[in-house]
């Protein structure tokens, strides 16, 4: 949970420092995270730009080992597959295997010479974006049955804000596809 609640906010702070200094400054074509790093040391100084770099690297070191991780705990836990970093890996062969290939696999397509890497992260987030709602929709009618949750099935105010929520999530992926029709 720690490292999720850091990387939101080294997020964010990426996010206000290239609006504050990028944008405003013209620098709208941004196609690599160097480019934002050094775009951003001439309008803000030698700071800047060592915060965004290592905050980019603190991010991106925990999602190269956070995602694949979670993704190896969900598909083996679904698939009934033995996982957890406490064990040994011949204890969980599958999950420690699935693991090491994703991030194999993370690894390989950052070295792709070329590859747009700021596009593709932004159309991740996009395409994470409109498929939340069908992920929600699914956990919210999984979590509100009392057979399978028994006293951890949601309240009513939970549902309430979890529903709204998901509304929310679907007219924003619809007017995000509604751009996309009219641009």
């Amino acid at each position: 949970m720690t490292g999720c609640i850091f990387t939101d906010i080294v997020a964010w702070f990426i996010i206000v420092a290239c609006a504050a200094t990028l944008y405003i400054h013209g620098y709208r074509d941004i196609k690599y995270a160097a480019d934002a790093a050094q775009a951003l040391k001439p309008l803000a100084g030698d700071y800047a730009y060592i915060l965004f770099a290592v905050g980019l690297f603190n991010a991106s070191l925990f999602a190269a080992s956070i995602l694949p991780l979670s993704t190896a705990y969900t598909v083996c836990e679904g698939l009934g597959f033995e996982s957890g970093v406490g064990m040994k890996f011949g204890e969980a062969p599958a999950f420690y295997w699935l693991y090491t290939l994703l991030i194999a696999a993370g690894g390989a397509v950052v070295l792709i010479p070329g590859l747009p890497l700021v596009k593709i992260a932004v159309l991740s987030q996009v395409v994470n974006g409109v498929v939340l709602p069908f992920v929600l929709i699914f956990m919210l009618l999984l979590i509100n049955k009392k057979d399978l949750m028994g006293e951890y099935v949601n309240t009513r105010l939970f549902n309430v804000v979890a529903w709204l929520t998901t509304g929310v999530m679907i007219i924003l992926s619809v007017a995000w596809f509604w751009t996309l029709r009219s641009g």
